[in-house]
């Protein structure tokens, strides 16, 4: 005969919620040098390029990113005359619908630079480079707080490592208590962008409003300025000047140049060259459910096991007198129509007389 025991589910179960942080470091050698771009995956659509951390064609292969670049229609590089013009106003209405989502008439919004939408908005990020982290290295959001990139800024472009002497280094300073909520994708941070290495890099001694991350999307945007210096709306100081990148033509241009002139994926190719370093905290959500099972003086003495008896005699008992005994080393939780649920096993067999409870402990992950 079976014995169930019901659960009161206000005393006997509690609901715990857990995070789980990974520290996640992407080089800017694994982004581009050590595999000679054979880990980088271009596509017949041409409107991002797929980065992995060994060469895509093999098996041991993992997608870490994607990465493209676009702007808007209220951008001043929009022109029909630029290369893939549509493709890039249709990579930033895209990720602006998803995003950043659409205002009370329907127009689909722009990314803010300081995510504050009320009123006429403030100043918009309209040429922006994506950064779209695979599930995989974000698992179930991006940690708040910790993103960290860092770029070459050199102005002068170069193949080796030279690119690197001058760097900013953009991180969401204020996410962890300064978030913002209001993006149909989750919550959100502002990036800043700061002085690194090098010197006289940027027009003061203070953070700058370059882009946004979004924790739960996994995905980071950021403001072709951090390339261009001031007197072509950038960040960079004058006297420092703006970065320079191998253009189409194989000659060198400015950011606001490759952008309108090179394909997507051409554009991309210059910014990961620039990549010197990737890090932030993932966050792994674990529900558990946990049951208190508890067991009376007077129940689960006896066991249902067809081997318990020999002769219609229990084999733990050699005198009438003796106490029965079990041994409890499963339990299972059932429904209210008792279909086995879920099965926990005991790391040892718990002996059970009737002089002795126990409270077992089942949790359950999800």
């Amino acid at each position: 005969m079976t014995t169930y025991s019901p659960l009161n589910t206000n005393e006997d179960q509690v609901v715990t919620r857990t995070l789980l942080h990974e520290a996640i470091p992407l080089t800017g050698t694994i982004v581009s040098g050590t595999y000679a771009d054979a880990n980088i995956k271009d596509y017949a659509h041409g409107m991002f390029q797929s980065v992995y951390d060994y060469p895509y064609l093999s098996s041991s292969a993992n997608h870490i990113f994607d990465i493209t670049a676009g702007y808007s229609a209220q951008s001043d590089l929009s022109s029909s005359s630029n290369t893939q013009n549509s493709k890039k106003l249709n990579i930033y209405s895209q990720m602006a619908q998803v995003l950043v989502g659409y205002d009370s008439n329907g127009s689909i919004l722009s990314f803010d630079q300081d995510g504050d939408f009320a009123g006429s908005g403030g100043t918009k990020h309209n040429d922006l480079v994506m950064f779209n982290f695979a599930r995989l290295l974000t698992k179930d959001e991006i940690k708040k707080g910790t993103f960290e990139m860092e770029l070459g800024v050199t102005p002068t472009y170069a193949t080796d490592n030279s690119v690197f002497s001058s760097r900013i280094k953009i991180t969401d300073y204020s996410g962890s208590n300064g978030f913002l909520v209001n993006s149909p994708a989750g919550e959100y941070g502002v990036l800043y962008a700061t002085q690194s290495a090098g010197t006289n890099i940027l027009a003061a001694d203070q953070r700058y409003a370059v882009g946004l991350v979004y924790y739960q999307a996994g995905i980071a945007v950021i403001s072709g300025s951090i390339f261009n210096d001031e007197s072509k709306g950038g960040i960079l100081n004058d006297s420092f000047g703006h970065v320079e990148f191998n253009g189409a033509s194989a000659t060198t241009e400015d950011f606001n140049a490759v952008l309108t002139g090179s394909q997507i994926s051409g554009a991309c190719d210059n910014i990961r060259n620039r990549l010197y370093n990737i890090q932030f905290n993932n966050t792994i959500e674990l529900n558990s459910s946990i049951y208190f099972c508890r067991v009376k003086n007077n129940q689960y003495n006896y066991s249902s096991n067809p081997t318990y008896l020999s002769s219609s005699q229990i084999r733990v008992k050699e005198f009438s007198t003796d106490m029965p005994v079990s041994y409890i080393t499963t339990v299972g939780l059932y429904s209210s129509s008792n279909e086995l649920l879920a099965v926990a096993k005991l790391s040892e067999p718990l002996k059970k007389t009737p002089d002795t409870e126990f409270t077992i402990r089942v949790r359950l992950d999800y």
